[in-house]
């Protein structure tokens, strides 16, 4: 099976350092603990405007922000209620993430769609999930854009061999996050 080459080709390493790197993102779930005060440790949601709300503070921005961050802006905002304040903000629910663990396939097939990751996937995998290349198409033509780090790499496919001739060099093995952009003919 074709990969495509790239350091660190194992799905678990994107989730590895989650704590330390993960930015919070809407529809996450936060639990917050501030020792020694119950009262004020929550488990809060990530509203669509990225905030959370925080008992005697309010409103808190954790969209984009990590964890600690986080945790480091309540502390600061506690300690004028509350003498040394220790908080955590730990990450209960990981649903922003889900965009993330998603494979799509977009442009000229049959029912260009978003679909959960699998392991083992390959892009004739997500092309035929999706209904398959529609008259339109230009298979030969077809890219896999993955996103590394903050770089997007895209990757030539070449579909219409892959589907007429059964030469699969090209159907790379997919990982979360990546796109299949399969693009229409010129007539």
């Amino acid at each position: 099976m074709p990969r495509v080459p790239e350091p660190a080709d194992d799905t678990a390493q994107l989730f590895a350092s989650i704590e330390g790197s993960y930015r919070i993102g809407v529809d996450d779930r936060v639990q917050i603990a501030v020792w020694r005060n119950p009262e004020l440790s929550v488990t809060a949601p990530v509203r669509p405007d990225g905030k959370i709300s925080v008992p005697i503070i309010g409103d808190v921005e954790a969209g984009g922000h990590t964890p600690s961050e986080v945790a480091e802006i309540i502390k600061k905002r506690l300690s004028e209620y509350i003498r040394d304040p220790n908080v955590a903000v730990i990450l209960t629910e990981l649903r922003s993430h889900e965009f993330l663990s998603r494979v799509r396939v977009t442009g000229a097939v049959r029912t260009p769609r978003s679909m959960p990751h699998r392991q083992g996937m390959t892009v004739l995998d997500a092309v035929l999930e999706a209904g398959g290349v529609n008259d339109f198409a230009s298979p030969n033509r077809t890219k896999l854009y993955r996103k590394v780090k903050d770089k997007t790499n895209v990757f030539e496919v070449d579909l219409g061999d892959i589907l007429k001739k059964g030469r699969l060099e090209t159907n790379y093995q997919l990982r979360p996050g990546d796109v299949v952009t399969v693009p229409e003919r010129l007539f």
